[in-house]
C-alpha cells in the first residue's frame, strides 16, 4: 500500500466535523475532501466512497472495502490488518515498521521525514482512513 493512500486514509475517519474537511498534497493543492456525513469526495467533487461512524469504509458501490478500528488498526475487507496508526501519530505497516507521522499541526511525512501533504480539520483516524482507501 502506497503511504499516500494510507495518510488519505488516515485523514478520513473519525470524528467528522460539521463541514468538509480537506486532505492536501506536498504542493498545497487539494487532493479530496470528506463530508461531514463521511462521503469522501475526489479533487473533482464526486463521490469515492464514504467511512462510516464505525469506522467502515464503503467503496462508491456502497460495499465496504474495509474498516478502522477504534485502536487505530486499519483493516482490509477480508479483515486482516493493513496498517495502523498510533496515538502519537506514527503510521506502521503491516509488518510494524514505520512509514510516517501525522504531526499535531496535520502535516504528514514519509519514513524519510519529508512532506507528503497535510490534513485539515481532520483527526488522524479519518486521515488514516483516506490514505489506506481513497488516494491512489
Amino acid at each position: 500500500m502506497k503511504l499516500r493512500t494510507f495518510i488519505l486514509v488516515l485523514a478520513a475517519m473519525a470524528s467528522m466535523a460539521a463541514s468538509a474537511q480537506t486532505v492536501r498534497g506536498s504542493n498545497g493543492l487539494s487532493k479530496g475532501k470528506i463530508d461531514s456525513d463521511g462521503t469522501v469526495r475526489g479533487s473533482n467533487g464526486l463521490s469515492v466512497g464514504k467511512i462510516d461512524s464505525d469506522g467502515t469504509v464503503r467503496g462508491s458501490n456502497g460495499l465496504s472495502i474495509g474498516k478502522v478500528d477504534s485502536d487505530g488498526t486499519v483493516r482490509g475487507s477480508n479483515g486482516l490488518s493493513i496498517g495502523k496508526i498510533e496515538s502519537d501519530g506514527t503510521i506502521r505497516g503491516s509488518n510494524g515498521l514505520s512509514i510516517g507521522k501525522i504531526e499535531n499541526d496535520g502535516t504528514v511525512r514519509g519514513s524519510n521525514g519529508l512532506s507528503v501533504g497535510k490534513i485539515e480539520g481532520v483527526d488522524k483516524k479519518t486521515a488514516a482512513a483516506y490514505m489506506f482507501f481513497f488516494n491512489k
